[in-house]
């Protein structure tokens, strides 16, 4: 077999089988944040008819086209987001494979196909599961142990010490941010321009607060047992009591005002109309923490520098973008590990370059 016959041959393979993976990855994406079995049942089915999808209609990436983005038996639509982690799973086993021994290919195929997991179910549902991320600490130490190159050594040792270091370097780092975060930022005060209806209404084990147009659930808001939301209201009704001029002030189980103290499971509907909100916020999620973790157990210590920059970067700009066009409101949320994702795939195929610049910036 000569080279062009060999490149065309591997490079086929591997971009079929990130197409293949990109197809689990779509099954994990979907019911690792709803507790479901990634094994059973074992086949897909349509998330609006739930009728299991036979074989030959979830071939990846081809079923979706040919049906044209719906459910053959229902007619229901499908997401393009199927078609995109498909697409994006197999453009980058491709792209690893031309670019890495195959040794490295095979323990970076891992780390993406983590990384595009937990990326995908941080944008629809701002949560990174545990069997992404400690699963994702646990198999990059793994890979390094059985690939010491990963760690930049030959030393089977050298590469297992190095990767759960650069896994702690990963995990503190962003704790240090997240507990900074908390002290300098970890309040945000909301002035309404005219009186504003809201609601708290009961829902199974958690809550919807309604303010104004916005709508979010309660759970939302309280990442530690001593945060606070507290509501400067004109009047207010919990249950079948009224008050009037007061100041709400909610733990995640239970509502002060004035002198009484109301158990909220023993609440079922808190209405009014408020003048103030104070909401307690979190620099990010606590699954950000253990994510860039897992990104050192792979790729290092200077990945975890490099990723936290360029996600910090990235995210600041989307941020910012949102803000000028109107998008962002007082309860938006903005998902931190996708950025973190994109900086440690950056590290991953232009780390050495970066390095070579950013030396020739010190030493001219």
């Amino acid at each position: 077999m000569d080279h062009l016959a060999y490149e065309f041959f591997f490079g086929a393979f591997a971009f079929i089988l990130g197409a293949a993976v990109g197809s689990f990855l779509n099954v994990c994406i979907y019911r690792l944040p709803r507790n479901l079995s990634v094994n059973e049942p074992r086949r897909s089915f349509c998330p609006a008819c739930r009728k299991s999808i036979p074989w030959h209609q979830n071939l990846p990436l081809i079923s979706w086209l040919l049906l044209r983005g719906r459910c053959a038996n229902c007619g229901s639509k499908i997401a393009f987001r199927y078609f995109a982690v498909e697409l994006l799973t197999a453009l980058l086993f491709l792209a690893i494979w031309q670019s890495f021994s195959w040794q490295m290919a095979i323990a970076y195929w891992i780390f993406v196909s983590l990384l595009i997991a937990g990326t995908f179910i941080d944008f629809e549902h701002f949560i990174i599961p545990d069997r992404v991320t400690v699963g994702g600490i646990i198999a990059g130490f793994i890979a390094s142990l059985a690939v010491p190159a990963l760690m930049e050594t030959n030393s089977r040792l050298a590469a297992g010490i190095r990767s759960v270091l650069a896994a702690v370097v990963g995990y503190v780092i962003l704790l240090i941010v997240l507990e900074a975060g908390k002290i300098a930022f970890g309040k945000k005060r909301i002035r309404f321009d005219a009186l504003t209806p809201f609601t708290w209404k009961k829902r199974d084990d958690d809550a919807d607060l309604v303010v104004g147009s916005e709508e979010t659930l309660w759970s939302d808001h309280f990442a530690r047992e001593k945060d606070r939301l507290l509501l400067q209201c004109d009047e207010v009704k919990i249950d079948n009591r009224k008050f009037a001029s007061v100041t709400l002030d909610f733990h995640y189980d239970r509502v002060a005002v004035e002198a009484e103290e109301f158990l909220l499971d023993h609440v079922n509907e808190i209405s009014g109309v408020a003048r103030e909100l104070l909401i307690p916020r979190e620099a990010m999620g606590r699954g950000d923490l253990k994510f860039l973790a897992a990104i050192g157990a792979f790729l290092g210590w200077r990945a975890v520098l490099f990723s936290l920059f360029a996600g910090s970067l990235l995210g600041s700009i989307v941020g910012l973008i949102t803000l000028i066009v109107g998008k962002r409101v007082w309860s938006a949320k903005l998902p931190f590990g996708p950025y973190l994702a994109f900086g440690a795939v950056c590290w991953m195929f232009f780390g050495d370059t970066f390095l070579r610049w950013y030396v020739g910036l010190l030493s001219p």
